[in-house]
């Protein structure tokens, strides 16, 4: 005899707000793991609905409805905007209510800190804050694959792991902030990773070098790398059609800065990949992928 299914309780459905290029492959797999999932945005999203998301009307209905909510914004004050006024995630919080709230973006360290000191203050304590910022790209999203670095109290990020287990690997690195200085050190290496393969194109290019074989080689030793593989036919066909922004990586070093400072490490790296990222804007190629670096170290 078949037993009716239970209806979902709020404490178990997760909101999504930020639905670009990471938080819709986010809700995909997490819905393809039989999780209930509530999502909110600026315009409907019927494929998502179909795909069996409940849809907010609003961050303060998103609230009202799950007990935890990823934020997949691009930074902390599109958050803030989505926190607070009549419509915002605090209302709906509503005055007993409690809440997760997951903050995926690449952001400052200090100001999760101070963000999550504030809320806690405002609801109470109702309202607690774990850091989750996420690498691995749109393909690694869409995979289940990304690398998830979470900060904060040990039961709350214990809570997340378990909530984004199917969108890749939650690692627990340290209190709160710690996985936002994390993204900052993947960001680092990332930037450094792509400015070298952009140059190292161009120098093979020049040379009469056949790019294609060339990165198939060295993809299978030390050269080799995640960020290769994945952007190794945009290089060798000079393709920067954006899938990881380009200027967002100037945002992300000025974190991976803010924390070179307050550790006291004079870096080497970092001022000159900063001042390289500048120049990808001030070229006018801020909008494209960040292997626009090889067009860049070519028009140079």
């Amino acid at each position: 005899m078949s037993t009716a299914a239970q209806p979902t309780t709020r404490e178990q459905t997760i909101g999504v707000i930020g639905l670009g290029a990471m938080g819709e492959p986010m809700v995909r797999r997490m819905l393809g793991a039989g999780r209930a999932v509530a999502v909110t945005g600026r315009s409907p999203r019927p494929a998502l609905v179909e795909a069996g998301a409940a849809w907010a009307r609003s961050p303060r209905e998103l609230a009202a409805s799950a007990g935890a909510v990823l934020s997949m914004l691009p930074d902390l004050p599109e958050l803030e905007q989505a926190l607070e006024g009549d419509d915002g995630l605090l209302a709906g919080l509503g005055d007993d209510g409690r809440l997760l709230l997951m903050i995926g973006s690449t952001s400052s360290p200090t100001g999760v800190r101070a963000l999550a000191e504030r809320l806690a203050d405002a609801t109470g304590g109702r309202l607690r804050v774990v850091d989750s910022p996420v690498s691995g790209g749109v393909d690694g999203a869409e995979a289940g694959t990304l690398s998830i670095m979470l900060g904060g109290d040990e039961a709350d990020t214990a809570r997340a792991a378990e909530l984004l287990a199917p969108c890749g690997s939650p690692v627990h690195l340290g209190p709160l902030g710690a996985g936002e200085v994390a993204k900052a050190c993947n960001q680092l290496v990332v930037s450094a990773t792509i400015t070298a393969l952009g140059e190292a194109t161009v120098l093979a290019e020049r040379s009469g070098i056949d790019l294609e074989a060339l990165w198939s080689l060295l993809g299978g030793g030390y050269a080799g790398s995640n960020l290769l593989a994945s952007r190794k036919q945009k290089l060798v066909d000079g393709d920067d059609t954006p899938s990881g922004i380009a200027r967002y990586m100037i945002k992300d070093l000025s974190f991976a800065a803010d924390v070179a400072e307050a550790t006291g490490t004079s870096p080497a790296l970092l001022p000159t990949l900063r001042a390289f990222f500048d120049e990808i804007v001030e070229r006018g190629h801020g909008e494209r992928d960040i292997a626009v670096a090889r067009r860049v170290i070519a028009e140079r």
